[in-house]
């Protein structure tokens, strides 16, 4: 469980997620990098679910960046058939590990400037079961995962509102566990055209 926020206008992209992590077997807290950058195409990555599999996705995707042939939409457009290829293999490994099928299961964001568009844009990405076929939803302005914590709240890019989102969401998250599943730091990736920057916004 994690928390994953996105706001996107026409020039700029925001994303939003926590750093708490934990080993699936020791189930030992750590601190885990969530929102990655490619930062000389003014791309980003983003995560909330299993850290292994979304590090598999930005390795590929940080390859397939240095081809010379190689823009925003063809990634955006493939990414969705690779996260099915690579999920039996994945789903294995979490079985034969004795997991819980909690672990099996992913949300990703990737985002950035389009230069063929002349805009930000991002799509978010969902896997859950092995017989389904992610879920490929284009990002038109904002998503909030988990979204429920966040029904009355009126989106914003300012750092207080932010943290004060996230808060709300790992509280959330946490009560409806039972145990602490969110939390620690509040990264920000933010993307505008020629830029690419993350922050940590501080404590959650």
């Amino acid at each position: 469980m994690s928390i994953l926020n996105v706001l996107l206008s026409a020039d700029q992209l925001v994303v939003t997620v926590d750093t708490w992590a934990e080993d699936a077997l020791s189930g030992q807290a750590s601190a885990g990098a969530k929102v990655l950058l490619i930062p000389q195409h003014q791309i980003l990555l983003a995560t909330r679910g299993s850290a292994q599999f979304f590090l598999r996705i930005y390795q590929l995707s940080l390859e397939a960046s240095f081809r010379a042939d190689f823009n925003l939409e063809q990634l955006m457009a493939e990414l969705g058939r690779v996260i099915d290829q690579l999920w039996p293999n994945y789903a294995k490994a979490v079985a034969d590990a004795g997991l819980p099928a909690e672990y099996c299961s992913t949300e990703l964001v990737l985002g950035g400037w389009s230069p063929q568009n002349g805009r930000m844009m991002a799509t978010a990405y969902a896997k859950h079961d092995v017989a389904v076929p992610a879920v490929v939803q284009p990002i038109t302005g904002q998503l909030s995962s988990p979204g429920k914590p966040l029904q009355d709240w009126q989106p914003s890019m300012t750092t207080a509102q932010l943290l004060e989102a996230g808060r709300r969401q790992a509280q959330w998250l946490n009560d409806s566990m039972g145990r602490q599943v969110a939390g620690g730091h509040l990264l920000l990736g933010f993307l505008q055209r020629g830029q690419a920057v993350v922050r940590d916004l501080g404590p959650i």
